[in-house]
């Protein structure tokens, strides 16, 4: 069982975690460097009209005087042992200075912000955003073929904010936070995890945990959770698919059967391995998509709608394809799989 990471828990409930687009360091160094360079602009205007301001103390105006002299004029704390006296001087504090104070301020406040209380505002954030979570995809396991799944869902538009990513390892979490999508470093086969993402309400799960006992736990843990959840699992061996599917998968996939498929038609024609690889994503000029059947296409036949080419229908619980009786007419209820041009073409 993974162990638990005390950052990402409070209590007993998992929190999310998004990425924000700039890195933390980033930001922090373009804000001192901007400060610094305001406060340099006001050294320097200082140190070059020095003979405008007097020192109360000595008489005279040093560098370092000039260096204290702008740095509690910008702090506003203002000891009055060194003023400014000409007028010059004093057009200079009033509209260059002053605002280099207000953006020095501004900055600084900025940081706080960023730094400490938007840790708060994040966390606060990110608990509504898991509360409200609805309609969103789960890819439990983030190895090769979840982060396939994930750049694949990106692809076909889902929301970076739709899709959350689970795995128990610190370095998958950060490869899929980087790709924008909503993150929890945890164990996908525990009830208080999938509850943390709100599993009941998502609207597809894929589990790729890279073993075929902790994929099929998970499932097993989803379905108990979410018993209409539609699950797509990869298994590895032929001989967990079987187990896979009593464990409440909807749909099983296993590379190494696809890989053969591919393959083997790669040898009875050059192009049908291609047309294959088409049709599983969105890279090619076709790609394959699930439907249910439009009220104006009810009473037609398959062969006759006009959004794609229609391959095969589902009805109630059967399927049947584009050559079959049963798709000479289309009924209320029917599901269609048809082939359509991908959105690149």
């Amino acid at each position: 069982m993974a162990r638990r990471n005390p950052r990402r828990w409070i209590g007993e409930a998992p929190v999310l975690r998004h990425r924000g687009r700039t890195p933390a360091w980033v930001s922090l160094g373009w804000r001192m460097a901007l400060a610094l360079a305001l406060i340099g602009v006001a050294l320097a205007g200082h140190w070059l009209d020095r003979d405008g301001l007097r020192d109360n103390t000595d008489g005279k105006v040093s560098f370092v005087d000039v260096v204290y002299f702008t740095m509690i004029t910008v702090t506003t704390v203002g000891y009055g042992d060194i003023v400014p006296v000409t007028d010059r001087a004093r057009m200079f504090d009033t509209f260059v200075v002053t605002p280099v104070r207000l953006f020095v301020w501004l900055i600084f406040l900025g940081t706080a912000y960023d730094f400490v209380l938007r840790g708060v505002w994040e966390k606060w954030r990110m608990r509504n955003l898991q509360r409200d979570l609805n309609g969103h995809v789960i890819v439990a396991g983030h190895g090769t073929s979840g982060t396939e799944a994930v750049a694949e869902l990106l692809r076909r538009g889902k929301p970076h904010d739709a899709i959350v990513v689970i795995d128990p390892h610190a370095d998958a979490v950060a490869r899929a936070e980087a790709e924008g999508v909503m993150v929890l470093e945890g164990d996908a086969s525990r009830n208080a995890t999938l509850d943390a993402v709100k599993v009941a309400k998502a609207s597809a799960m894929i589990v790729a945990a890279g073993r075929d006992d902790t994929s099929i736990l998970i499932v097993l843990t989803a379905r108990r959770l979410a018993p209409a959840l539609p699950i797509s699992v990869v298994i590895r061996s032929e001989d967990n698919e079987a187990l896979a599917v009593q464990a409440g998968a909807t749909t099983v996939i296993n590379p190494a059967s696809f890989a053969g498929l591919l393959l083997a038609g790669s040898t009875t024609g050059p192009h049908l391995a291609e047309y294959m690889m088409d049709l599983a994503g969105l890279h090619g000029a076709v790609s394959l998509r699930e439907r249910a059947v439009a009220a104006s296409e009810i009473g037609s036949p398959l062969s006759a709608i006009t959004t794609g080419a229609g391959l095969r229908l589902y009805r109630g619980g059967q399927r049947y394809g584009f050559w079959q009786a049963e798709a000479r007419s289309l009924q209320p209820g029917d599901t269609i799989i048809e082939v359509v041009p991908s959105d690149d073409t």
